[in-house]
């Protein structure tokens, strides 16, 4: 396993009972949330994870100083983030997760009847500890019989399950510290042999306000892989710029991709989504100009 060195401490970004997110990838700018109380603030093997609950937000998980989820919006990446991929396929039956220790990810693969067995790959430990104890509303996610949990690297389960999954979600932090090598080509070419034909990858992609330098390298890089490679978004208030794009990329099939759902969620599934809806979904791959001529060379 790779070697990551000790965390670092983000005291500092608490000050006077505010919450200030501050980070390299997004200079020059900020995103503060009032507190109410620190419910948990520790280091694991990896990274410094902190909970607090906030005065608007309600509870917010943060890695390394960086906001992952926060209650009030947390359902627009989680059900995004699984929902595109999903809808978009068939009969999705064996889906996996990398990253994803809050949970939320998996309440919502949890919806689709079709899914025999979920398995989800997360590294710190800690993370699924804490979420279960601080973010029950994710976390409730592991209680589903079909999932199936591994404390270990992503790349080496793939590594060891080629040709196994029909859906393969990526649920990682910023590309700093532990989860730079998630996007880098190597990891996607692991997700590409971990899949079945007709299988469809979904990864967290950023932010094109402020990183499509960032994701178009990426993109450029995976295209050789994929049968077909897009970029969708959702808004988000609490990241940076209040928007969180998803790197989708299909193995085999027709070529038509993903931005037309081949199911759409039952009624009863309907009504408790907050943020997910089958027009949503075709609307969240329709870019901003820029967008699309910077990640895809349009013009």
């Amino acid at each position: 396993m790779t070697e990551f060195p000790p965390p670092k401490d983000y005291s500092h970004l608490i000050v006077d009972g505010w919450f200030h997110e501050r980070g390299p990838l997004w200079p020059g700018q900020a995103f503060t949330l009032k507190m109410k109380e620190v419910l948990y603030h520790e280091k694991s093997k990896f990274q410094d994870v902190l909970v607090f609950d906030s005065e608007n937000y309600g509870k917010v998980l943060v890695l390394d100083g960086v906001i992952q989820c926060t209650e009030r919006d947390e359902c627009s990446y989680q059900e995004m983030m699984a929902h595109i991929p999903l809808y978009a396929h068939p009969n999705p039956e064996k889906v996996l997760v990398i990253g994803g220790g809050d949970g939320g990810v998996l309440r919502e693969i949890a919806r689709h009847p079709s899914v025999e067995e979920i398995v989800i790959c997360e590294l710190d430990e800690d993370v699924i500890k804490v979420s279960k104890k601080y973010l029950p509303f994710m976390a409730k996610g592991f209680d589903d019989p079909r999932v199936k949990v591994n404390i270990m690297d992503g790349a080496k389960f793939m590594e060891e399950n080629q040709s196994a999954f029909d859906v393969i979600i990526t649920d990682s932090s910023d590309p700093v510290g532990p989860a730079c090598v998630l996007f880098e080509t190597p990891f996607y070419k692991a997700m590409h042999g971990s899949l079945r034909e007709g299988g469809i990858v979904c990864t967290q992609g950023e932010c094109v306000w402020l990183h499509v330098d960032l994701i178009r390298p990426l993109v450029n890089s995976i295209k050789p892989l994929f049968n077909k490679v897009e970029y969708a978004y959702c808004t988000i208030p609490s990241y940076p710029s209040g928007q969180i794009g998803f790197v989708i990329g299909t193995k085999g099939g027709d070529g038509e991709g993903c931005k037309v759902p081949a199911r759409e969620p039952e009624e009863n599934v309907r009504k408790e989504l907050r943020y997910y809806t089958p027009e949503i979904h075709q609307a969240s791959f329709v870019l901003p100009a820029f967008a699309k001529r910077a990640i895809f060379g349009d013009k």
